[in-house]
């Protein structure tokens, strides 16, 4: 049986960290539609950190948050959607960008979202474009990518490997 926050749904055995003093974090989203494809969005070119790639639904835990509440806020506002059921747990990677943030943890879930998947607002000052990706397409995913640099490829792989039937 699921458990209810007062806005979204939580599996049963679904992972939840929490972060420690001192840490950074961020959140990862990922959305199937109702074809089984994921939804992902490319950074502008612009962009300081990880540009012109494709990305999930995601961003950074703010102070006095959950992760499961930066999830909730971060896809709503990236995509204009609703979170209303977090599905599972994919798994937490730690990473250092470029950018000078220094050294990150990302917790990434599977995810139901509500609001009309045809039309994602995006943040069109972040983001150049997006699409639906599924098995035939996950190579899009690994775009202005180095080798070893296929953290979005290989979640949207596992994500959809193990898509949970309704």
């Amino acid at each position: 049986m699921a458990t209810r926050d007062p806005s979204f749904i939580v599996d049963d055995a679904t992972e939840v960290p929490v972060p420690a003093p001192g840490e950074v974090w961020t959140v990862g989203a990922v959305v199937l539609n109702r074809d089984g494809a994921a939804f992902a969005q490319k950074r502008r070119p612009d962009r300081r950190l990880f540009p012109d790639t494709w990305d999930i639904v995601g961003g950074h835990v703010e102070a006095g948050e959950t992760v499961l509440e930066a999830l909730a806020r971060e896809i709503e506002e990236e995509t204009g959607w609703r979170l209303s059921r977090v599905r599972r747990f994919l798994g937490t990677t730690t990473w250092t960008g470029d950018d000078g943030g220094g050294l990150r943890h990302e917790a990434d879930y599977l995810v139901e979202v509500d609001g009309d998947l045809d039309d994602p607002a995006l943040e069109w000052s972040k983001h150049s474009a997006y699409g639906w990706f599924g098995r035939e397409d996950l190579d899009r995913l690994k775009e202005n990518r180095g080798p070893g640099e296929f953290l979005i490829h290989d979640l949207v792989a596992r994500a959809l490997a193990e898509r949970p039937h309704p």
